[in-house]
This record gives C-alpha cells, sequence and structure tokens, in this order.
C-alpha cells in the first residue's frame, strides 16, 4: 500500500512538473485555474467558467470571512487561493507537488500583490505536517483524483479543520453505480491509477470520520462540457501550440480528453461540489 501511494505521488509530480504539462495548462486550461469549470454555455471561455466555479464554492462557505485561514490542497496555480485572498481577506496556504506550478502560484500572488496572505508549500496532501485544528476551511479542486489513498487524505484533512470548520471540494469521480468498472479503464490509464473516488465513497468517508454534511452539488454534466471544451479549443489552437508543446503530448491529450467524453457519456464519470462541516 505504501509502494503504491509513493508511486502515485511520484507520478503526479513527474507529469505536473514537465515542460509540456505546465504549458498546456497555462495556455489552455484556464491559466490560473487549472479545474472544471461552470459553464453557461458550451461555448464560454474557459479561464471565465474555471473563475466561476471557484467563486460559487467561496459563496458556499460560513466561514469565509477576513482572516479565515484557508488550507488549499493541490493548490495547482493558485488562482483560487489568490481569489480567496483578494475578495475575502483570507489568508490561504497552498499545498502543492510540483515545484513548476509553485514557482508559478508565487510569481502570479507577488505581481498581484497578495504574497503576505498567501504561502505556498510543497509538499502531498497524504502527509499534512500542519498541526491539528490549525484552519477554518479545508478546499481543493479536481486534485484528490491524482492520490493513492484518498481516504487519507480527507482523514487528514479532518484532522487539519478547526471545530466548526469546513471542507470543500470538487473532484472528477466515477458514477456511484458502473457496472462494468473495466469500462473506465481508459480513463484510469490516462491518470496512472486504477480507481476514481465516487460521491458514495466522499459521503461515507467523510461522516465516518465524523463530518456532518453541509450540503453537495451534483454538477455532473459540467465535467462533460468542460472537457469536451477543452479538447475543441486544443484542436483550435493546435497551431499556436508548436514549439511550446510537443506534438506526441498533444496527441495523448487529445486522446485522454476523447475518453473523458465518451465515459461521461455513458453515464461513467460523475463531478459536483461536496461540502462538510465538523462539528463544535
Amino acid at each position: 500500500m505504501q509502494g503504491d501511494l509513493q508511486q502515485a505521488v511520484k507520478t503526479a509530480e513527474t507529469y505536473y512538473d514537465s515542460h509540456d504539462a505546465d504549458r498546456f495548462y497555462a495556455l489552455i486550461w484556464g491559466g490560473e485555474d487549472i479545474h472544471v469549470g461552470l459553464y453557461d454555455t458550451d461555448q464560454s471561455p474557459i479561464a471565465e467558467a474555471s473563475a466561476k466555479t471557484v467563486s460559487h464554492m467561496a459563496s458556499r462557505l460560513a466561514n469565509l470571512k477576513p482572516g479565515a485561514r484557508v488550507l488549499d490542497l493541490g493548490a495547482g496555480y493558485g488562482g483560487a487561493a489568490r481569489y480567496l485572498a483578494r475578495e475575502h481577506g483570507a489568508h490561504v496556504t497552498c499545498l502543492n507537488l510540483s515545484d513548476v506550478e509553485n514557482a508559478r502560484n508565487r510569481e502570479l500572488t507577488a505581481r498581484q500583490g497578495l504574497s503576505d496572505r498567501i504561502r505556498v508549500d510543497h509538499g502531498a496532501f497524504e502527509d499534512l505536517a500542519y498541526p491539528d485544528a490549525s484552519f477554518d476551511i479545508v478546499w481543493s479542486q479536481d486534485a484528490f483524483l491524482h492520490s493513492g489513498d484518498r481516504a487519507r487524505v480527507l482523514k487528514n484533512a479532518a484532522r487539519a479543520l478547526k471545530s466548526g470548520g469546513e471542507i470543500i471540494f470538487t473532484d472528477p469521480m466515477q458514477a456511484d453505480i458502473v457496472d462494468d468498472p473495466s469500462a473506465l479503464q481508459p480513463v484510469y490509464d490516462r491518470i496512472h491509477l486504477s480507481s476514481l473516488g465516487s460521491f458514495v465513497f466522499y459521503r461515507r468517508t467523510l461522516q465516518a470520520l465524523g463530518l456532518e454534511d453541509a450540503g453537495c452539488e451534483d454538477m455532473t454534466g459540467q465535467l462533460r462540457t468542460h472537457y469536451a471544451r477543452v479538447r475543441a479549443e486544443l484542436l483550435a489552437r493546435r497551431d499556436e501550440l508548436k514549439g511550446e508543446v510537443s506534438e506526441a503530448y498533444v496527441e495523448r491529450m487529445l486522446g485522454g480528453l476523447t475518453n473523458w467524453v465518451k465515459a461521461a457519456d455513458e453515464g461513467l464519470l460523475a463531478w459536483g461540489i461536496t461540502h462538510y462541516r465538523k462539528p463544535g
């Protein structure tokens, strides 16, 4: 189990540190926010839809007040952290395992004058070094799928929350009922893992940790729209990426995005906002 966990961490770290991944996510997948967006139409700009996810999640949080301490797990380029700091006066700790993304996060944060409110740490969310009960909010967007031990991630998150604190996250998941797990193999191969979480898994795990449901939203249709939108953008701007992203990476990404869209069309995937509160 420990070997599988370490391998999952290393795989994700190597991928997101690569030049191809960095340029693709920065240029095509929303720039500052590299997660699933909320789309008004299937032609909405990716960056705009991604920013809308952040603001919608933030609107659900009772603890999001000036001075609130937020832990962003798998923070990527830090777009959400900057929004929470700038618009709500939060102090955000970003934990992320990609040095390349972390460097860009610090650069963008400094450029926007928010370095005094945002701290960027390198590390994996399976092993949190933060003290117990040190955050008002634990936040994450589309990162837990990369973990080899999602239950451990949630246990750590619950430990780090203060009494009355909130955890809110999104994650690409498998549908609660999948008759043939092998149907998702092309998706699993894309992320180098053998499974995805599900609404049922996250609900049972969080409730077993003593957290209370604060209201979750099933927004599965947005997952399909997002992956289709990213694929269309990649095809439309493929020539612009020459010299920035290798052709081999582009081909693999197009294939991976096609598999995600196909799996969504077949009802095999799920996505939405999971929101729980720690009693107290």
